[in-house]
């Protein structure tokens, strides 16, 4: 096993660098001279990156196409199912499609590894999947460095790619892996459901408070930007109620007992 890692480790480092940006951006010549400098106060963190390389696994659960709630909890029942076999003391990060990171190398196959993990299921009915690992390419926070103080030209970063080697990228999952296990993932953004106080907005909707969050990169550091945001949620109990009462409303409208019934029946179910 540790000889197939090393040759995993062997084909990362082999692997290409990318090519060269089409526009090269003249370097600031310097900096301000004139006038009185302020303190400003911004909703920027910094975030202090360890000169490492990560490693980067493509994940492919079977069924596919599930919600990324349920594809980390299945990846969270993998790693506590193949503790002893495969991940160790290792703390994997997971983007919730098809990128995973690890700080150390995996024991597995350069060909990848198979794996069966089962979800608990409505009704005591199992869910079964299955879910494949594969090594992509080693990850350089090294050259993160690099780049923020101006040794090297950066990448482009893409987010939206399914894989992407980019070592912003990998800080970007890192940071946002726990808040996903934690809070409700609304895009880039987290909520929590409101525990202690009651914003209704009518209708069965009500405001959830929550954050959203993006790493940037800045001078000689990549920083952590953090912003409120608010959202609006339909809960299922409110909900159901203020349709019932609307379908009641055109049934009674419409002199229907009969599909007056048929909702009565169908809203019985909630």
């Amino acid at each position: 096993m540790r000889q197939r890692g090393a040759e995993t480790q062997a084909e990362g480092e082999a692997g290409p660098v990318g090519a060269q940006p089409l526009l090269m951006v003249p370097r600031r010549p310097g900096y301000g001279t004139m006038g009185k400098p302020i303190k400003l106060l911004a909703n920027c963190f910094q975030v202090e990156i360890p000169k490492i390389d990560v490693y980067l696994y493509e994940v492919d659960i079977k069924p596919d196409k599930c919600p990324r709630r349920v594809n980390r909890e299945v990846v969270d029942s993998m790693v506590q199912h193949f503790k002893v076999t495969i991940f160790g003391d290792r703390r994997p990060v997971y983007d919730g499609k098809r990128s995973l990171y690890t700080a150390n190398p995996l024991p597995v196959a350069t060909t990848g590894v198979d794996l069966d993990v089962t979800l608990p299921g409505e009704g005591g009915k199992d869910r079964p999947f299955k879910v494949s690992i594969k090594f992509v390419s080693r990850v350089s926070w090294h050259l993160l460095h690099e780049v923020l103080t101006g040794r090297t030209l950066p990448e482009p970063l893409e987010l939206d790619k399914p894989i992407s080697t980019n070592p912003v990228h990998a800080v970007d999952v890192v940071l946002r892996h726990l808040p996903s296990m934690k809070y409700t993932p609304v895009g880039r953004s987290f909520f929590s459901a409101p525990e202690g106080y009651d914003h209704p907005l009518g209708g069965g909707r009500e405001v959830w408070f929550g954050f959203h969050q993006s790493v940037r990169p800045a001078m000689w550091k990549m920083m952590l930007n953090i912003d409120v945001w608010l959202t609006c949620n339909i809960t299922l109990a409110s909900g159901v109620q203020h349709s019932y009462g609307q379908v009641c409303i055109l049934c009674y409208a419409n002199h229907s007992s009969f599909s007056l019934f048929k909702a009565e029946s169908f809203f019985q179910l909630y």
